[in-house]
């Protein structure tokens, strides 16, 4: 089948979805008010909460929350043949995704943009809260070690992509300040800084930076591990300062590369004629992981993720302008993450092989096929890119550019985010070094992910990526479920219909309890001592979990409707509520 055409088809369901169900749920589930005070104007400081353009905020949110996790588990999941990836694609980015990132901020916004762990405590109840800090710190470690392992990978198999990378962030910085100096438009600066990104593709390519050398020299028997160190040094500066500065310019940058890569493939797909070479079914070898739930779990992000309702409720709401802006920010969020998944499905069926029988050479087996997704698709992008005159070897450093580019900024703001969750778990302790002092709480965030980068094992791709990856899946879709939880509570609350929040709760909760079930089973047969105990602790916090939002969602039908908190400003200037007791 033409690939081209299976694109089409999905940008047609992904417009479908942000023009009339999206617009739905802002009306009828969520209630936007367009003169609600949001807390960026609230409590406006210049570093976190900061009052931002929507589209520059889309920028940042998006980035935030593409990573290369979009990318990874797609091209894992094709796997299982394309149809099953690509319809749960679109299913899960339509009625899921989009639910869960624009609730997950709409909730945040109307509780002084706090985090889903803190609304869990608010919503549910104060148990509720410590668990999903529990959950919510594992996650990003995870997340924040997976990612850095990526980028190192890419960084020792395309050195042509340092140049333009490490100079991605003088430039930002550069942006930055001149945005917030002028006050104008964000477009023409990031227009221009993705230009002068691309022509730095040329003297990457030219000009590779290696590290070799210096890994050999200081001791590391993989040169990926010093990258990892570096990459973690840098997030630690990152994550502390202002998000004027360099987040929010580079996710800007950055968003303009989701267009450019999509545009990149689509136009790439329509002259180069690519054939779809995979089976839309594949009959999987015996032993393989089972379609249910795996392959709900392994895409993740490609559809719905917990990880973006730490995004929109962490840094997003902070930055929210207008309420109604949620829509865009949120949703459309959703549709560039499922958009970006769809890329990596097309990239890794249509643009890595000549024939099925090429294809099934990459994926004989699912370890192969995981160990194989990145590479798959920066190979498939370039093909496409090479379809419109682009030599091959600049093309592979284009798409090493993009993934390279996502998965930084989604360690920048994971580690921004982590330390929240250390901060806030300090507080709860009453540990007043760890919850007041933001160098301890940033040094934390960075020290453990960094740690568990490094630890040794699990072959090739380290002892992140090779073995604690399985749990990423089932943790970060049952992240994603207890986030959906605290928002069908708070809808039920307000007398409004929660059957859009219910329907992917229950789902989700379903595929990752039965996926925590079989790997643990699994890896007590393996006697995998790490993962075992680890996934059991997951299984008994999730079960926790469901039982208490069970409980707060039963008591949420039977009490009275709760008031929705509307905020304005009177006349003295002073941000007050229904009742006229001022804010601050």
């Amino acid at each position: 089948m033409p690939a081209f055409v299976v694109a089409a088809v999905v940008g047609v369901l992904f417009f479908l979805g942000y023009r009339y169900y999206s617009s739905y749920l802002a009306k009828k589930v969520y209630a936007l008010d367009p003169v609600y005070v949001t807390p960026a104007h609230q409590f406006n400081d210049g570093v976190d909460f900061v009052p931002t353009n929507k589209h520059v905020l889309f920028g940042h949110h998006f980035t935030s929350v593409a990573g290369a996790a979009p990318i990874v588990g797609p091209a894992i999941a094709v796997f299982w043949g394309w149809g099953p990836a690509l319809a749960w694609i679109v299913l899960g980015t339509i009625f899921a995704a989009g639910v869960h990132d624009f609730g997950s901020l709409a909730v945040s916004v109307r509780h002084k943009a706090k985090s889903i762990g803190t609304l869990a405590g608010d919503v549910i109840n104060g148990r509720a809260r410590m668990l999903f800090l529990a959950i919510i710190f594992f996650l990003l470690t995870l997340v924040n070690a997976v990612f850095a392992v990526v980028i190192g990978n890419l960084f020792v198999a395309q050195p042509g992509a340092v140049i333009p990378i490490v100079v991605e962030i003088p430039l930002a910085i550069f942006i930055g300040a001149y945005i917030y100096r002028t006050k104008s438009s964000a477009l023409l600066p990031s227009i221009a800084g993705v230009l002068v990104l691309y022509a730095l593709i040329l003297v990457g390519n030219a000009y590779p930076i290696s590290l070799d050398g210096w890994a050999e020299a200081l001791g590391f028997e993989q040169t990926r591990n010093l990258w990892v160190i570096l990459l973690f040094i840098y997030t630690w500066v990152a994550s502390r300062i202002p998000v004027w500065v360099l987040l929010q310019p580079r996710d800007y940058i950055n968003s303009h590369q989701l267009f450019i890569a999509l545009g990149v493939i689509g136009l790439g797909l329509i002259v180069g004629m690519n054939q779809i070479q995979a089976p839309v079914v594949n009959d999987v070898p015996e032993g393989s992981p089972s379609f249910f739930p795996f392959l709900f779990i392994t895409i993740a992000c490609g559809a719905i993720s917990g990880f973006h309702s730490l995004v929109s409720s962490g840094t997003t709401s902070k930055q929210l302008d207008k309420e109604t802006d949620a829509r865009y920010v949120g949703y459309m969020g959703a549709v560039g993450e499922g958009s970006l998944a769809t890329g990596a499905v097309l990239a890794a069926t249509a643009g890595v092989a000549a024939s099925q029988a090429d294809w099934e050479a990459l994926y004989p087996d699912f370890a192969t096929a995981s160990g194989g997704a990145v590479g798959n698709f920066v190979r498939g992008v370039a093909e496409f890119a090479n379809n419109l005159g682009i030599p091959l070897d600049i093309a592979g450093v284009f798409a090493a550019v993009v993934v390279i580019s996502f998965a930084a900024t989604t360690m920048d703001t994971g580690v921004r985010l982590q330390r929240y969750v250390i901060q806030e778990i300090g507080e709860l302790l009453h540990v007043r070094v760890i919850a007041r002092n933001l160098t301890v709480a940033t040094t934390i965030a960075v020290v453990i992910p960094l740690v568990m980068a490094l630890l040794p094992g699990g072959g090739e791709a380290g002892y992140t990526f090779g073995v604690l990856w399985q749990l990423f899946g089932t943790t970060n879709q049952l992240t994603a479920g207890l986030a959906l939880a605290v928002i069908a509570v708070w809808v039920t609350h307000r007398g409004r219909n929660p059957v859009a929040v219910l329907v992917p709760l229950v789902f989700l909760l379903a595929m990752t309890t039965w996926a925590l079930i079989l790997n643990l089973r699994n890896f007590i047969e393996a006697e995998q001592w790490v993962l075992a105990p680890l996934d059991l602790v997951i299984f008994v916090l999730a079960v926790w979990l469901i039982v208490e939002a069970a409980m707060a969602l039963r008591k949420a039908f039977r009490e009275p409707r709760e008031p929705d908190e509307v905020a304005a400003t009177d006349t003295t200037g002073s941000l007050t509520d229904r009742t006229g007791e001022a804010r601050r």
